[in-house]
């Protein structure tokens, strides 16, 4: 866990008595870290909510591409509005109390795992679109949408529960609050699981665009292209974001050789996790230099009510309501 305090002390491993003292390994890092965890919550709130504001404005809400788009927004948002506590903690340790500690870690365990559902999802159903475009099951598929999203958020409920029983708050070596695992045993399931879920949604999304990629070679289809292309980005960036994060924590459930691996192998995961922290607030960025709908859409919002504007907009939806119904315009 991560201190002000310049004394603070790793072990080896998470799960070893050996003690590794940092001294002032973490000062600059731990400054750092609350700046960041507030401009990226900063950052998310913004964007998550322009992208949801023009999806509900402009959009066709009955795509069940739109609705994982929602979805992952909502996500980001749960994920990125938990960091505060963090940018708290990080200077005054953990001071609000056993309810907000299970409480804070469960919801932000949430955003994270629904985020990796929707985001498989996403590929399945792009997957399933451009292998069979004209199957039957789509319009079924759209008028699921909600019954899908229920899904994906009572899973990834009930994965944290777990987590909700077994978080406390407790006192470190120098006598700092830290919310964390009160058993090593439970958070180290957590890291497994964690990255067990985290392979098994890697190996189905390139499975998925590995056959995508293949039949978009015989294409020629523009517009196909581009909402892959989007997608595509999307989750290259998620897992790229993730990866070495999951990787770090599970290396650091097995014992350090040395004090100097300790802190190397420490250094690298708070980085890590500084990264794919960072991740919620990049898919606004995506939908903007990637998605030519979306980008089409805020300009728009932007003509329409910012003072530069000439104000001299169409209404939601008409330019597209040809094709409004069509899976692969839907969104991009």
């Amino acid at each position: 866990f991560e201190s002000l305090d310049n004394n603070y002390s790793y072990e080896y491993s998470f799960n070893e008595s050996n003690v590794c003292e940092m001294g002032d390994y973490f000062v600059f890092y731990t400054h750092l870290t609350t700046v960041l965890y507030t401009l990226i919550f900063l950052l998310s709130l913004l964007g998550n909510t322009l992208v949801l504001w023009i999806l509900f404005k402009y959009e066709n809400l009955t795509s069940l591409t739109n609705v994982f788009i929602i979805n992952l927004c909502v996500s980001d948002l749960v994920f990125s509005c938990m960091l505060p506590f963090w940018a708290v903690d990080q200077s005054f340790g953990w001071i609000f109390g056993e309810f907000l500690c299970k409480a804070v870690n469960a919801i932000f365990s949430i955003g994270y795992y629904s985020g990796v559902f929707f985001l498989t999802l996403m590929t399945i159903l792009r997957y399933r679109s451009v292998v069979n475009p004209l199957s039957t099951l789509r319009p079924q598929m759209q008028r699921c949408g909600f019954l899908v999203s229920l899904v994906g958020w009572t899973g990834s409920i009930l994965i944290v529960v777990p987590e909700i029983i077994h978080t406390t708050v407790q006192e470190n070596l120098d006598g700092i609050k830290i919310c964390d695992y009160a058993d090593w045993k439970w958070k180290k399931m957590d890291i497994y699981q964690r990255n067990v879920l985290f392979l098994f949604s890697f190996g189905v999304i390139v499975f998925c665009y590995f056959k995508i990629l293949i039949i978009l070679l015989r294409a020629r289809s523009r517009r196909k292209h581009r909402t892959v292309k989007l997608i595509l980005v999307i989750v290259v960036a998620f897992f790229l974001s993730w990866a070495p994060y999951n990787i770090l924590s599970f290396l650091l459930t097995f014992p350090a050789p040395t004090c100097q691996y300790a802190k190397d192998s420490n250094f690298a995961f708070h980085i890590s996790r500084k990264i794919a922290f960072s991740h919620c607030c990049l898919n606004p960025l995506f939908y903007v230099f990637v998605g030519v709908k979306f980008k089409s859409h805020l300009l728009r919002l932007c003509s329409q009510y910012l003072p530069w504007g000439n104000g001299q907009v169409s209404s939601p939806r008409i330019s597209f309501q040809g094709r409004i119904h069509c899976e692969d315009a839907s969104s991009y």
